[in-house]
């Protein structure tokens, strides 16, 4: 059966090593298999306390979530920020390989809410700006045995990628470390058929995020969920699925995901009711 994990951002954030040793026995008890850890500033958790922690709870890493706040871009931005991104996108890798996470996902272009109109002619130069600032990191992914998947967000998050066609064409000639993490949250609003852009997306995925269309739990909502697992299940993809959500107790996590009321009766529920809808979809 597919490993089925949680990002702790439905708890806390920043995602830090206190937050970890609260969290990572709870996550386990609930039956999860695995962990999607973000990483808001570098040295938030230790790697190899992290490591140890989730061997002794029986879990796995499912993969290390980049995180771009303002001022965190590769593309239309200074030589300085650029070269700062890819130095935090490094420490991700390095994070990754050391919890033996296989993949760094997130939207590694520029940062969370940052949108400017772009022609034809300049789209393409944004694209051809971005593979030439991740050229080095993925490069650098390789030699550690850790992906790179690059996240399309939805139009009010960014103009860069919104959907698997546009993501595609941005890592096209990337080395193959290079692919596309999937988010079924943004997928609703972008695709115009979310179960063909998985197909799509296929040969490219490396990691997928799943909430529900109003980013609660996953399963209680009108996403087609059996019909996108038959989507993912046909591309090959045998990886984690990970459920991506955030609580709205913490004001600059809520602030940032627009989560202006609770999405459950408690983010325990949340998380719970998540897991057994996708146990039971993926029986």
């Amino acid at each position: 059966m597919r490993a089925v994990g949680v990002n702790p951002w439905v708890w806390a954030s920043p995602v830090d090593d206190q937050a970890l040793a609260t969290l990572i026995p709870r996550i386990a008890a609930f039956g999860f298999d695995t962990v999607e850890l973000p990483i808001e500033q570098t040295g938030d958790w230790d790697p190899a306390r992290t490591r140890d922690l989730l061997a002794a709870h029986g879990l796995t890493a499912a993969g290390v979530c980049a995180v771009t706040p303002p001022g965190r871009d590769l593309v239309n931005t200074t030589p300085a920020v650029a070269s700062a991104t890819a130095a935090y996108l490094r420490g991700c890798v390095d994070s990754a390989a050391a919890v033996g996470a296989p993949c760094v996902g997130g939207p590694v272009y520029a940062a969370v809410g940052r949108t400017w109109r772009m022609t034809e002619a300049a789209r393409a130069s944004c694209y051809a700006e971005f593979r030439r600032a991740i050229t080095p990191v993925a490069e650098h992914a390789g030699e550690c045995g850790v992906s790179i998947g690059v996240e399309a967000l939805n139009r009010y998050e960014t103009s860069v990628v919104n959907t698997v066609a546009q993501t595609v064409e941005m890592i096209a000639g990337l080395p193959s470390s290079v692919g596309i993490m999937i988010d079924t949250y943004h997928f609703n609003i972008e695709e115009a058929d979310p179960y063909a852009a998985v197909a799509a997306a296929g040969p490219h995925i490396k990691h997928v995020q799943v909430s529900g269309t109003d980013r609660g739990a996953p399963g209680a909502d009108h996403f087609d969920w059996p019909r996108f697992f038959a989507a993912l299940d046909g591309t090959g993809y045998d990886g984690a699925v990970c459920i991506e959500s955030f609580t709205a107790e913490n004001e600059t996590i809520a602030t940032a995901a627009s989560i202006w009321r609770p999405l459950a009766p408690s983010q325990d529920r949340l998380a719970l009711d998540g897991l057994n809808n996708l146990r039971r979809l993926l029986r």
